[in-house]
């Protein structure tokens, strides 16, 4: 009987990256004030997220280049129409009136 190590440890064990859409917690709070601006957002809007999409790139944009995910096509995101300045300005004109 050995109390060691399980054996898959032993035994060649090599770690892979993580699957396609999981990506590091952000530990260091790198982006989280543009977390926080749009959970918000969607909290506010839960029938009707796209007045967030703006958000989303906003937020999504700070990982990249934080390193927090790997650089991907707005298009592969499903962002790839979306202008984050127009969309903030509308909904700050909105917000407004």
């Amino acid at each position: 009987m050995s109390f060691g190590r399980p054996p898959s440890i032993n035994i060649g064990f090599k770690p892979s990256a993580p699957d396609r859409g999981s990506f590091p917690l952000d530990h260091y709070g790198e982006c989280k004030d543009k977390m926080l601006v749009y959970m918000q957002c969607l909290k506010e809007n839960s029938s009707n997220s796209t007045p967030c999409r703006a958000l989303s790139k906003d937020y999504l944009n700070c990982r990249m280049q934080k390193g927090l995910m790997e650089r991907d096509d707005w298009s592969n995101l499903g962002l790839h129409n979306v202008d984050g300045r127009k969309m903030e300005k509308s909904e700050n004109q909105s917000k407004k009136t």
